[in-house]
């Protein structure tokens, strides 16, 4: 068997993690029984077991069990001490996997009932994400996303909210939910004023629906990044689009086995973004119920797509430029990778 380098140790940015999906099992466990939620059947017995539920998004049935888990999940943080463990923890994680940035994603408008409002629920993430970042030394941003499932108009709201806090941490603007709800024409005006802003665009698409939503991203939202974009695989044009746009697809494939969008962890197609040119960031996305965090999703790439650590490095390489870190950190980030290549192997 080749010898390989460890994974955990290579350097790298995580840019596609939700908030409340980043929480540890055996947390969420401890915040039901905190706050008395009771969890659905489903989800408290893959969080004992250790075995994520079994889910399938493919049709709508399945995407609303789905969201449905992660509304219970995200009905236990209820207080700002639950939201500054689970930052913290985020935090933890991601450092144990070889993250040296973090951009997480989270919908203020959902914690927002809960925590005092809409500006008080994000004033309080930043907060959590800023004492999270001086704690443990991981470079940590916020990414707002909003809601498809959601009015234009909320979105709207959220931009301008979103630009309120660009000197407290925030980064970029999302949109986040069932792709096949809410075409992304609708939004164009909340990316507008994201990008006016100083923002980067960021918005999903190209998982539950073909190559078309990512060619919306692009047209309608002006993305710089698009969440997951893997269906972009099934069209030859839209992939040189990428690649000689320069925009990267934030993939997450344990995410896409789960979910069933593609069946086995062979099927997803990060060789044929990679060998198309697009750049990738991989992301955990929903760790909570996928099972699996970032340096998992370098593994799968080695282990069922034969990526070589060389290649590895580069999917990482392309992780930080892809960032919204400052060049310093980068710098510092890109000079690690560089390093992991030079040490032997295990």
């Amino acid at each position: 068997m080749e010898r390989v380098r460890d994974v955990s140790d290579l350097p790298k940015a995580h840019l596609h993690l939700h908030f409340t999906g980043s929480m540890r099992p055996s947390t969420l466990l401890e915040l039901a029984d905190k706050h008395g939620v009771r969890l659905p059947e489903a989800l408290t017995d893959a969080l004992t077991s250790g075995e994520p539920p079994r889910l399938r998004a493919t049709d709508e049935r399945g995407w609303f069990r789905f969201q449905r888990l992660y509304d219970a999940a995200r009905s236990c943080l209820r207080d700002p001490e639950d939201i500054q463990r689970l930052v913290r923890e985020a935090a933890e994680e991601d450092l144990k996997d070889g993250s040296g940035w973090l951009e997480i994603q989270v919908d203020p408008t959902s914690y927002a009932p809960r925590l005092g409002g809409l500006i008080p629920a994000l004033e309080i993430i930043l907060d959590a994400v800023d004492t999270a970042s001086r704690d443990t030394g991981l470079g940590m941003r916020v990414l707002v996303a909003a809601n498809r499932m959601r009015h234009p108009l909320d979105a709207r709201t959220l931009a301008r909210l979103a630009v309120r806090f660009a000197d407290r941490g925030v980064v970029g603007f999302g949109l986040s939910n069932d792709e096949r709800r809410g075409m992304a024409r609708d939004f164009d005006r909340a990316f507008h004023i994201a990008r006016e802003g100083g923002l980067l665009s960021a918005p999903h698409g190209g998982e539950l629906t073909g190559p078309s939503s990512v060619r919306d991203c692009l047209d309608d939202l002006h993305a710089t990044r698009v969440g997951h974009g893997v269906r972009a695989a099934e069209d030859p044009r839209l992939l040189k689009r990428l690649a000689d746009r320069e925009v990267t697809c934030e993939v997450c494939p344990a995410s896409n086995v789960a979910l069933g969008v593609y069946e086995k962890p062979e099927d997803v197609p990060l060789r044929t973004l990679f060998e198309a040119g697009v750049p990738m960031a991989l992301g955990a996305d929903d760790p909570l119920l996928f099972g699996s965090r970032l340096a998992a999703q370098y593994r799968l790439a080695r282990e069922h797509h034969a990526f070589t650590d060389a290649e590895l490095a580069e999917l990482a390489r392309q992780s930080v430029r892809a960032s919204a870190a400052p060049p310093d950190v980068r710098a510092k980030l890109l000079a690690g990778i560089d390093d992991w290549l030079t040490r032997p192997t295990a």
